[in-house]
């Protein structure tokens, strides 16, 4: 069962291809199924290979197709390296992927490019699998790159407005400042290996250098800071909510902003052959980026804009679980987060959808009377992320402040505040968006009269799934302000992958929990890929019984204070929702304001420098080869007499100087 590995990015290529070759012929929503069978057939080969996985020794397979760079001494192959690692990898984002994909069907509805999505949404889920199943560095770069190229097209997919197309274009360049990280450590470690191969390179890494060990791992850290939007390559990710909102769930919240922390993870032993300060160096990152974008999200108006923010700091805390040594604890949130985050961006395509493309959570409010599914699924997804008992965000973050501790009381701590911040900020776009007052209509008495129209409606699901039409159009062409709405839930193909993600986002918490090491599933699955290196925790009873209440207050705390300034209105949300944290701590506009002046001209100065004095070096010695060649040329005159006395003179010159040599003593 093992050896159908192969099948697993083959289907998505394949169904790539299909769209882009036949797509416009196959048209909605055809295309679109397509998509979705080509992914969830990857889902189920995944399935039926991790089955098969169990038999192999150290639950690790090999595969190689085919040779693909022969150069020397230099040989890298097409070759796959499933191991506890890559199939965890394969299992969540093909999954996950499934689900958007069904999605998408239905929030796609009516675009004039549909076909092209399914088409994109097909190479990303290939590139990502090249990503986590590449048995070498530079296969797994080509998966980095493909993953790029595909944000890339799926940001600016609705072109038609700059703002997307900026967007597309400042997350496409962002990355490029991070691969070339991820390229300089690919050439160190090749020659300090003589290879890139995982499975070759891996094991020799404790007898690796220090300084050596220290520079690969920095470098490939740059490449994980602008995949995984990381403080200061993070920019990209709150721009890039202008593509589709299943773009948004796929990309920037399951799938591609996670390789970065895979590769930390994967390249974890030459992390541990590192100078002892470069794990601090990364957690202090995490650490920082979480609490950042955790102040930033507070005064986010934009419902996508407040989930992109938290993304970036559920990031930073996977981050520091890899820089205090917890890689089970950065993989086990990645798991939970993926599905969380997924659904809750799902679901604030719901709203978008119901709103009639409206963005902005002030024009919402007590939304749950009339999208109670979307309402549910989404609570689901916040009560998880807040870090709510027994809901899968309180088990994983749990886990990554616990390794944290370990490390260092002040880690700590400021991972506390920013669950406190995450619980706070999480609680005010719920209150704001399904609770409170109905802000998008003339009345209550008008919410509930376009209830009860929109219930009236459904009756057969389907008649009002074709009814939709899927008004907003996308593309973000016009929201419609907040009176004269009429808000209404969304069609199945929305809603069913909605309650999927919600139910794993309650219940995967159970795949590590922390009572007893029978419990641990994730950390015996990874302790191949990890178990050598991974900082060892033994909490006593007291101890976990102490954290773990500890974190269910401080959830409870921020949910507290949420309610109190959103529903009860007891403070005045300007003095939380401060200028600093709406824009950014004006970090975005501060890069944007250097690169465009004194930025702009230090690169036209280095330019200049390139043009006369580099450039001008080479063309210099042209010049000076041509010219002597110039002068010399007069000489060749094709006579031979002229060459029969420049012969005698060389001659007589030759002889003279042997004769000047001579001692006649």
């Amino acid at each position: 069962m093992v050896s159908l590995l192969w099948l697993i990015p083959a289907l998505p290529l394949a169904g790539f291809l299909l769209l882009l070759l036949l797509g416009k012929r196959i048209g909605e929503p055809f295309a679109g199924w397509i998509g979705t069978a080509t992914v969830a057939g990857s889902f189920v080969t995944a399935l039926v290979v991790f089955a098969g996985l169990w038999n192999e020794p150290e639950h690790t397979y090999s595969l190689k197709l085919f040779e693909w760079m022969p150069a020397g001494k230099f040989s890298v192959d097409i070759g796959f390296l499933l191991d506890p690692l890559s199939m965890a990898m394969i299992l969540f984002i093909t999954g996950i992927a499934a689900l958007i994909h069904l999605y998408s069907i239905g929030y796609m509805h009516g675009d004039s490019r549909f076909p092209r999505f399914f088409t994109y949404l097909n190479l990303f889920v290939f590139s990502m699998l090249m990503l986590v199943m590449g048995d070498n560095l530079v296969l797994t770069f080509l998966g980095w790159e493909g993953v790029g190229a595909c944000s890339y097209f799926l940001i600016s997919f609705w072109f038609e407005k700059d703002a997307n197309a900026s967007a597309g274009k400042k997350a496409f360049i962002t990355n490029r400042v991070g691969d070339w990280g991820f390229m300089v450590g690919t050439f160190a470690t090749f020659f300090a290996f003589g290879t890139v191969k995982y499975v070759e390179f891996l094991p020799k890494a404790s007898g690796l250098a220090q300084t050596t060990a220290t520079f690969i791992v920095l470098m490939l850290f740059i490449g994980a800071m602008g995949k995984s939007a990381q403080i200061p390559l993070f920019i990209w990710l709150p721009d890039a909510m202008a593509g589709p909102t299943p773009v948004s769930a796929l990309i920037h919240a399951a799938t591609m902003v996670t390789a970065g922390v895979y590769l930390m993870v994967r390249v974890n032993p030459i992390i541990a052959a590192s100078a002892s300060w470069l794990p601090w160096v990364i957690a202090g990152i995490g650490v920082a980026t979480a609490f950042l974008a955790a102040t930033i999200a507070i005064a986010q108006t934009d419902i996508k804009k407040v989930l992109a923010y938290s993304t970036v700091s559920q990031l930073g805390y996977m981050f520091l679980a890899v820089g205090v040594g917890g890689y089970s604890a950065a993989i086990f949130h990645m798991i939970t987060h993926a599905f969380f985050k997924a659904c809750m961006f799902l679901g604030s395509g719901s709203v978008i959808h119901g709103m009639d493309d409206e963005q902005d959570m002030r024009r919402m409010g007590a939304l749950r009377k009339v999208m109670p599914i979307t309402a549910i699924t989404f609570i689901i997804g916040w009560l998880a992320i807040a870090g709510v008992p027994p809901f899968s965000g309180f088990w994983s973050k749990d886990d990554i402040l616990a390794y944290a501790l370990h490390k260092s009381v002040v880690l700590y701590v400021i991972g506390l505040i920013t669950a406190l911040l995450t619980a706070f900020y999480m609680s005010r776009q719920v209150f704001m968006v399904f609770f409170g007052k109905a802000n998008w209509g003339e009345s209550h008495e008008a919410e509930l009269a376009n209830k009860i129209a929109h219930e009236t409606s459904t009756v057969d699901g389907d008649t009002a799934a074709d009814a939709d039409s899927h008004d907003d159009a996308h593309a973000g062409h016009g929201a419609h302000a907040g009176h004269g709405v009429h808000p209404h839930e969304s069609p199945r193909t929305m809603t069913i992958p909605l309650i999927v993600l919600a139910f794993f986002a309650a219940i995967a918490g159970a795949l590590n929990l922390p009572f007893t090491e029978k419990l641990e599933f994730l950390n015996r699955w990874l302790e191949p890929v990890v178990g050598a290196t991974q900082t060892q925790l033994h909490l006593s009873g007291s101890q976990l019984a102490i954290e773990l209440v500890t974190s269910s207050v401080i959830a409870l705390l921020g949910i507290a204070i949420a309610y109190g300034v959103y529903l009860k209105h007891k403070v005045d949300a300007r003095r939380i929702e401060l200028p600093l944290f709406a824009n950014g701590w004006y970090i975005d506009s501060t890069i944007t304001n250097f690169m465009g002046g004194l930025g702009r001209k230090g690169f036209e100065l280095i330019a200049m420098f390139d043009k006369v004095v580099i450039d001008g070096a080479v063309n210099g010695v042209a010049r000076a080869t041509r010219g002597g060649a110039m002068r010399l040329r007069t000489v060749q005159s094709g006579y031979v007499r002229w060459y029969a006395l420049m012969i005698g003179v060389g001659a007589v010159v030759v002889v003279a100087f042997v004769l000047s040599q001579v001692s006649f003593s």
